[in-house]
């Protein structure tokens, strides 16, 4: 039995302080009760050429973003609903190549992707190729939640989301000036045949300009609910002029979503040809679970692989990732000149970046 000195008081009081120090240097940073982290795409986004009206425009986007699955978070809604509901509100704005403002396919359509994926259970669903359902974020969960399958394309997937009573739109419900003016530019150096305007479009406009007009981008969300449930969703338009019905990365769970409670959920955004081929989500999890990696430093790692790749033309990859790790903390990367992005987390004040060099 270890028995106190009669005389060890002063002693004693120090020992315990100096535990007590100790135990405050070590102990671990709180996590926070809620946490979200939104992109809303990378790309060649910079300061000389952002009008002080079309930043101040994404700004308050990201802001209504964090505002939606941060009010579904603080009343102790789950990750998924929270990442459903504020893709949902970003496919309906056309700032962002998702939804309604997606971009135009070379045959002058627009198919739509997405994804999502339960950190808790690592349900997954997703689709690709659609062409009438106006949220495709919310078909994906239905194959994730009421499907025997991970992935739906095309016809099937939008028969599969009739099935489920999800809102069927005219294509030209997502049609926008901006996207197919946009098309017309980049078929013009492909010389490739312009297509005929799509019905119901209204009449062409004036040449929209806009500073951000990079050819990739997406929408994407991390949550970690009130019971430390982390999901992740992304939903995109693809790549102007895309042909052939090519697919990136947004519906590929592992490329450009994964989600795994106690360790991580990511959602990317950029060339999605290199974000496949790295498998981006599924190793920045991998990193921080296997190699004990922090999300940033993981992110970091990540992204620099996939700019260093390229392809038979000499292109490199680009883009970009959100995080958060297990205990709801967040993280970001990229290799552009800027990415819409924006963090809020329980008790804390929001963060809204656009450029990469923000601090």
């Amino acid at each position: 039995m270890f028995i106190l000195p009669a005389r060890g008081g002063a002693w004693l009081a120090a020992l315990l302080a100096a535990f007590a120090l100790a135990a405050c240097a070590t102990a671990p940073e709180p996590a926070p009760r809620w946490s979200i982290i939104v992109h809303g795409g990378a790309g060649v986004i910079e300061r000389a050429n952002l009008t002080p009206e079309v930043e101040a425009q994404y700004r308050a986007a990201m802001q209504r973003a964090l505002h939606t699955g941060g009010a579904i978070l603080e009343r102790g809604g789950s990750s998924l609903d929270a990442v459903e509901g504020v893709i949902q509100e970003m496919e309906d704005d056309p700032l962002f190549n998702a939804g309604r403002g997606a971009v135009f396919t070379a045959e002058g359509h627009n198919e739509l992707d997405a994804s999502i994926m339960d950190g808790r259970t690592r349900a997954a669903g997703s689709v690709a190729g659609l062409t009438r359902t106006r949220h495709p974020i919310s078909a994906a969960r239905a194959v994730m939640e009421r499907s025997p399958h991970v992935m739906l394309i095309g016809e099937g997937a939008e028969a599969f989301a009739r099935t489920q009573n999800l809102e069927e739109v005219d294509p030209s419900f997502f049609f926008t000036e901006r996207r197919w003016q946009q098309l017309e530019q980049n078929l013009q150096r492909n010389n490739l045949p312009i297509p005929q305007r799509p019905l119901g479009a209204p009449r062409r406009e004036a040449r929209v300009a806009w500073p951000d007009d990079h050819q990739f981008g997406t929408v994407g969300v991390v949550a970690r609910d009130t019971h430390g449930d982390i999901a992740a969703g992304t939903s995109t338009g693809g790549a102007t002029g895309k042909r052939w019905g090519r697919v990136g990365d947004a519906p590929i769970i592992g490329a450009g979503t994964y989600a795994r409670n106690g360790v991580c959920g990511v959602s990317a955004t950029g060339t999605g040809e290199f974000f496949i081929r790295v498998g981006v989500a599924r190793d920045i999890c991998a990193r921080m679970e296997f190699n004990g990696e922090s999300a940033q430093e993981a992110a970091d790692h990540v992204i620099a692989e996939v700019g260093a790749l390229t392809n038979a033309r000499g292109e490199a990859g680009d883009g970009g990732v959100i995080v958060l790790d297990g205990e709801g903390r967040a993280a970001w990367a990229m290799n552009t000149p800027g990415m819409y992005r924006a963090w809020a987390s329980a008790g804390e004040e929001p963060v809204v970046q656009i450029f990469a060099d923000e601090e």
